[in-house]
């Protein structure tokens, strides 16, 4: 100190019992708020640099993984009158099993022997059938026997037209000779009549010569006759030749006629006899149809048409029933928003209904009582309701679903997406940015370098 004034400074203990320094003092916990609020800045900071799994939340139900194993309507196949039960809601029933048991009402099939008149008109045609068979049988063997009967009288014609001509060629070559001796009678006798006019020869040797130029002039005239009576008898035959091969073709003509018409007869008579079969088998089939049975194991869901008496009409429903083998799924129906964040075999989270758990959103795995899956389908078209359908099956890798699990109970579904730092999620989450979704592009790369087309 440099001493300038004699004044002196209060001691510190005096000092401290002034008010006014007692007031501006700091409090004694100042110094660990302090150390408070840099450890709450660490871990906020620690906080905010955290993985974040970004995920994509839809409601679903539980269903069967495969269609034939959800629960089922049992439609009526034809019309009737419910008569019996035999069975009860609740109850298993096996494959087979007779449900219920329904009586006719139309007035067409109430008839009890139905099928068996329809055999009896089917067994009728079919007699029918074979008699037409026989007549047609028949027709061929008289065509063919009609047949050889022309080929006969053809050949015996043939052979009188061939006689004729030959009787014509002789008949021909004697008016030729009787030509020749007209032309020598009458020679002969002009020589004889000019010797006579000169009186070398008597009168009997012309008369003589006139005679035989006579005689010579009717065996001529005779053989003009006998040819023409040949001709005659060679235009007969070739005419009887095709009056017996017209005739002899009509008949056969007929004969085919008839062959076709029953033929054609059998024809429809075959068809009638499938009408009939077809018939029978649908009659006969239609009776089966008066117990409805169970299509597979299960068990009966409730009664939709009860009571005894009441009369169903085809189609409608009369029992459902909930198969007893079925692979549990889960269908939830996501936001088109985030079905491109989606993908076959991605996994997912369930909640269902009934089971607590608590989950973590952004720390799955620290997450109680939710169960594994792995979609396994996606629709393409928009549902009804606006979203997508979504198919999710359980992940064999996890813990088994819960055996009590029921088709058509409740189940809220997290699909996993990327992993995130805590800060990037809130900022994305309040400017209202989608999930990010990160796939590895080292798979679609070829050895060209080209990407791979998917």
């Amino acid at each position: 100190m440099l001493n300038i004034s004699e004044n002196k400074l209060p001691q510190t203990e005096e000092l401290e019992q002034l008010g006014s320094l007692q007031k501006l003092a700091l409090p004694k916990w100042h110094l660990s708020f302090k150390k408070l609020l840099l450890i709450a800045l660490a871990l906020f900071i620690f906080f905010m640099l955290l993985p974040w799994t970004q995920n994509v939340r839809a409601d679903g139900k539980v269903t069967t993984l495969r269609p034939e194993q959800r629960p089922q309507t049992i439609h009526a196949t034809i019309a009737g009158r419910i008569e019996h039960w035999y069975v009860t809601e609740g109850e298993s029933v096996k494959k087979g099993d007779t449900i219920v048991y329904l009586s006719e009402v139309k007035t067409e099939y109430m008839d009890p022997a139905l099928v068996e008149r329809m055999g009896n008109q089917l067994k009728a045609k079919e007699n029918a059938i074979s008699a037409y068979q026989g007549k047609a049988g028949a027709l061929d063997e008289q065509i063919m026997a009609m047949q050889r009967e022309l080929d006969s009288k053809t050949r015996q014609i043939r052979s009188k037209i061939e006689q004729a001509r030959l009787k014509i060629e002789s008949d021909s070559l004697k008016t030729i000779q009787a030509n020749i001796d007209v032309q020598v009678a009458e020679r002969q006798y002009n020589g004889t009549n000019a010797l006579y006019q000169k009186g070398l020869k008597s009168l009997t040797d012309l008369e003589e010569k006139r005679l035989k130029r006579q005689e010579v002039q009717t065996k001529l005239v005779a053989a003009d006759n006998q040819l023409a009576s040949s001709r005659n008898d060679l235009a007969i035959y070739e005419n009887e030749l095709r009056l017996v091969a017209n005739e002899t073709s009509n008949k056969i003509a007929k004969a085919r006629s008839d062959r076709f018409s029953t033929l054609s007869e059998q024809y429809d008579a075959s068809a009638t006899a499938s009408k009939l079969s077809i018939e029978r088998e649908n009659y006969a089939r239609r009776q089966t149809f008066y117990y409805i049975t169970a299509p597979q194991d299960g068990y009966i869901v409730r009664a939709i048409k009860p009571g005894i008496g009441e009369i169903i009409k085809e189609g409608d429903p009369i029992v459902s029933i909930q198969p007893a083998d079925y692979q549990l799924a889960v269908e939830m129906y996501v936001k088109p928003l985030d079905l491109s964040l989606l993908q076959v075999g991605q996994k997912v989270r369930f909640i269902f209904d009934g089971w607590p758990a608590f989950f973590f959103s952004g720390w799955p795995g620290a997450s109680l009582g939710t169960f594994g899956g792995k979609i396994v389908a996606m629709d393409r078209n928009i549902s009804a309701n606006g979203k997508f359908r979504i198919l999710v099956a359980p992940d064999e890798a996890e813990q088994a679903w819960p055996v009590a699990l029921q088709p058509g109970g409740g189940a809220k579904g997290i699909a996993l997406l990327n992993d995130v730092p805590v800060w990037y999620e809130l900022w994305r989450v309040m400017n209202g940015f989608p999930p990010d979704l990160y796939q590895s592009i080292d798979a679609s790369y070829g050895n060209d370098k080209q990407p791979a087309k998917k």
